[in-house]
């Protein structure tokens, strides 16, 4: 646990109020979004690091630039840098219904990719379909790793990225193509798996963490946002607002929901 006072919240979007002397590329009055705050973003001021802290374009609201920082950068980097999508490929996001999942959805899709998605309810499928994904399975359906092989042709998608490992990683070995890698986003605790199967398929299974990112990668991933939010492919879906006394729920929402539904946000103002 963190030493308090403590005030959480890392990604956040506002208006920039003051800067120090050495930053260049903002002023005074820009939107913003950050994935980078030093004081906590669970209140009406922050301070932040200018290198995460990037022009949020008119096309999106401030409830939606809190949703661009980490989701985003997270869901480039995991299929574009480290799972190396090209367009044609099939990819798997295994739980597409949460902020890094329908990142995901919306990254692939823009790239060319044919994307298919896993959801635990009908309103999670519903909305990573309304977001880009060619199908959509429940993950909550027995025999639906099945379904997702038949709509592969039996051959099994190139990719699967992967947000909850300790559930599903047996599956995706089970599931994923010939040479196909496999891209580790998510996980709560250990899992058994069967080596053999890597083995037979000679796939990559490998983890992410996007903090692990090179300033080479960050530079590549800011552009691509940046480009996604001009041309409207950058759209995250916002789950739940609540205001900051309702923060309790929505701590409570993440750790016990029944399906993520997007981002939630928290406006303090």
């Amino acid at each position: 646990k963190p030493t308090l006072p403590y005030t959480p919240g890392k990604d956040v979007a506002g208006v920039v109020e003051e800067m120090g002397s050495k930053v260049k590329h903002l002023k005074k009055g820009d939107r913003v979004y950050s994935m980078a705050v030093a004081s906590g973003g669970y209140a009406e001021y922050c301070t932040s690091a200018s290198t995460g802290t990037k022009l949020l374009h008119s096309n999106l609201t401030f409830e939606e630039g809190a949703g661009v920082g980490i989701p985003y950068y997270t869901a480039y980097r995991a299929l574009v840098i480290i799972g190396g999508a090209k367009p044609g490929e099939t990819v798997l996001i295994h739980g597409a219904s949460g902020a890094v999942g329908l990142a995901c959805v919306q990254i692939a899709k823009s790239r060319g990719l044919h994307v298919l998605g896993t959801a635990g309810s009908e309103a999670g499928i519903d909305l990573i379909l309304r977001n880009g994904c060619d199908a959509a399975f429940s993950h909550r359906e027995d025999g639906y790793a099945a379904k997702i092989m038949e709509a592969t042709s039996n051959n099994g998608p190139q990719i699967i990225i992967e947000m909850l490992a300790n559930v599903n990683l047996e599956k995706d070995l089970e599931m994923i193509s010939k040479r196909g890698r496999i891209v580790v986003v998510g996980n709560r605790g250990s899992v058994e798996i069967t080596p053999r199967l890597a083995m037979q398929k000679e796939c990559i299974v490998t983890g992410m963490l996007l903090f692990n990112a090179s300033q080479n990668e960050m530079d590549e991933i800011d552009a691509a946002v940046s480009a996604g939010m001009r041309d409207g492919w950058v759209k995250p879906p916002i789950g739940k607002t609540y205001t900051l006394d309702q923060a309790p729920a929505a701590h409570n929402d993440v750790i016990n929901n029944q399906g993520t539904l997007g981002r939630l946000i928290i406006k303090v103002c």
